[in-house]
């Protein structure tokens, strides 16, 4: 709305300036002092802007959370899936501290092991959403997918496994 009170404002100093000589020979001087003062606001106002903000307040330590030392597994079955590279993971989940577990990331390793040595197939990382109290157990399901064509199907599956994060959240 200020912009518009503006617009008009100079529309009629430059109509008056045009029109009347005596009102140009005055008005000149100070548009010219006001431009240079707006001028010199805005360059203020941009420089307290990019100003560097106070530090903010480190965060406070937070309690030693749940790791991957306190997930515990079990019970792991690797069974094909109805796709030729989809595997299903059933197994049971314990959790060994006080902290109650959220999710836990599993990263999977799929080798093809016959009598000849082991080809490696590929990884997977699963995400598993499972709420486990501090000292208890819960199954678990996921499913896997590795890269392989289908007439390079594993004769001979090796699985490896390792959790790579472990979210806890206090007991409420």
């Amino acid at each position: 709305m200020l912009w518009v009170i503006a617009l008009l404002l100079g529309l009629a100093i430059v109509y008056l300036a045009a029109r009347y000589g005596r009102f140009r020979s005055w008005v000149e001087p100070v548009l010219s002092i006001a431009v240079a003062v707006g001028l010199a606001a805005a360059f203020l106002i941009w420089l307290s802007d990019t100003a560097p903000d106070s530090p903010a307040p480190a965060p406070s330590p937070r309690p030693a959370g749940l790791g991957p030392s306190d997930i515990v597994l079990d019970n792991l079955t690797f069974e094909r899936n109805q796709s030729e590279r989809s595997y299903r993971l059933r197994g049971t989940v314990g959790n060994t501290s006080e902290i109650a577990l959220e999710y836990f990331r599993l990263t999977v390793t799929l080798e093809d092991c016959p009598e000849s040595g082991c080809r490696s197939i590929g990884d997977d990382t699963a995400l598993v959403l499972v709420r486990v109290p501090g000292g208890e157990t819960r199954p678990f399901e996921t499913f896997l997918t590795f890269p392989f064509r289908q007439d390079e199907a594993p004769m001979a599956p090796k699985w490896s496994y390792r959790i790579v994060e472990a979210k806890g959240a206090a007991a409420r």
